[in-house]
């Protein structure tokens, strides 16, 4: 419906990509209603209806979603493939191991419709009295409690994070309304995982789990809009699977609980299989951006003017900035779609960032170690420069384990202690020098440096500028 489109040519090009034969492709536009007959006659005739399911066999449904109601509790939509749901009945939750008494059976049509039963091939919701919504896992089969069914639907997986960040309040007397606005996303949101995390140098916060990408920025996104409140998140990590030197394996949240390296014998990092597709001239700049991620090239196809980038990449490279260079670099044509491809051993270390000699556990973080050197010298000349100025000197160093590998010096502030001598013996002039000098070292040693929250939001913002 607008003047620059080419519904004609785009149906090819998806064609070519995907193999939907573009003489399939419905022309619909919302805007001005122009095919929604052939839409509905689509519905209708191309899609398959359900499966006749049978009535006489143990009660087996599918759980399509589910959310929080204030007055229902957890409200769970369900789709019948055998037996009855009926109101009354003890619903047994075969991922959960859940055992609860259906209060409430109907049906949307689009108002709600309480009804007494849900049969073969009916779709409608169920209510029981649930309060949690981690209870109803999408995909997962309900059936009856005394009369199971013998196996549960195939597909069924439980939602795993594969993302962390930390997010903590700008103004620490906020982490009350925090964990309260994080409870009430929980209760419609089962996928969010959090708990409570303390930070020497940022308060009192919570340490939080995403599927990905978009479910972090979006999470962000809705406790700074719908409860107003200024967070501080700090850098996105991934799991890592740690093998010690004694044959176990432990998973890695928090790059702050990493062992010591001696007790470590490798690391193992999540990898993705990630499909861009671009208009081709930003394709050498996409292709470069990906080998700067340590990116593994699989596949490079063409359809039209358009192409197709298959490669693999180490989740920790993408979680960072990966998305906003790619839309940078393509002004925004380029699109991403990405998938967990297992996990793979590498060379990975965690850096710290030592200021005075204290080491500051928001900016710990674990890199792969041909990149330690560049992030770590990157890192300590912002904070250099977010640091205010003290009366002593200042260290910012970027260590693994006992090496620096990268420091900057805020200079201190100067007294001129010999502005009061005019003229004289040069050793009195020394005499001073030397006595502010010992001052200062000794400041230097017992000096307590206030690292400012506006220097965490600018460091942790680790993007190639």
């Amino acid at each position: 419906d607008l003047p620059a489109a080419e519904p004609e040519r785009v149906a090819q090009q998806v064609e070519d990509v995907v193999g939907l034969p573009a003489a399939d492709a419905v022309l619909v536009s919302g805007k001005s209603g122009i095919g929604i007959g052939g839409l509905l006659e689509a519905i209708v005739t191309r899609l398959p209806p359900p499966e006749e399911g049978d009535a006489e066999k143990p009660a087996k449904a599918l759980l399509v979603d589910s959310w929080y109601d204030p007055y229902l509790g957890v409200v769970i939509l369900v789709r019948v493939i055998d037996g009855y749901l009926r109101k009354g009945m003890k619903a047994y939750f075969m991922g959960t191991k859940a055992a609860r008494e259906i209060d409430r059976v109907g049906m949307f049509t689009p108002k709600k419709v309480l009804l007494d039963a849900l049969g073969p091939g009916e779709m409608g919701f169920i209510t029981a009295g649930i309060k949690d919504i981690s209870e109803t896992l999408v995909g997962d089969t309900i059936t009856e409690e005394r009369r199971r069914c013998d196996t549960p639907l195939p597909g069924f997986k439980p939602s795993v994070p594969m993302v962390f960040c930390s997010l903590f309040p700008v103004d620490n007397g906020e982490y009350e309304k925090l964990r309260d606005s994080i409870g009430k996303l929980k209760l419609n949101d089962a996928s969010l995982h959090y708990e409570p995390e303390n930070s020497q140098a940022l308060g009192m916060g919570f340490r939080c789990g995403f599927l990905g990408l978009l479910h972090m920025e979006i999470i962000q996104e809705r406790l700074e809009r719908e409860f107003d409140l200024d967070l501080i998140p700090t850098a996105p990590s991934v799991v890592y699977h740690v093998y010690r030197t004694d044959g176990t394996m432990e998973e890695l949240y928090n790059p702050v609980d990493l062992p010591d390296p001696v007790y470590i014998d490798h690391i193992e990092e999540p990898w993705i299989r990630a499909t861009i597709l671009t208009p081709d001239e930003y394709l050498g700049g996409l292709l470069q951006l990906c080998q700067e991620r340590r990116g593994e090239q699989l596949n490079l196809t063409y359809a039209g003017n358009r192409a197709m980038l298959e490669y693999r990449l180490p989740l920790n490279e993408v979680v960072f900035d990966f998305y906003d260079r790619l839309k940078s670099i393509s002004r925004g044509y380029a699109s991403f779609d990405y998938h967990l491809d297992g996990y793979q051993e590498n060379d990975l270390v965690k850096m710290q960032i030592l200021v005075n000699g204290e080491g500051v556990d928001a900016l710990a973080m674990i890199v792969h170690r041909s990149q330690a050197e560049y992030r770590g010298r990157t890192l300590c000349e912002r904070l250099k420069d977010l640091i205010p100025r003290q009366m002593f000197k200042i260290a910012v160093q970027a260590a693994i384990g006992g090496k620096v590998i990268a420091r900057e010096t805020i200079s201190a502030f100067r007294k001129d202690v010999t502005a009061k001598c005019y003229g004289g013996d040069i050793t009195r002039k020394r005499k001073l020098l030397e006595k502010q000098k010992k001052g200062k070292a000794k400041m230097r040693m017992y000096g307590n440096v206030e690292i400012p929250q506006s220097a965490f939001i600018a460091a942790l913002k680790m993007g190639d500028e």
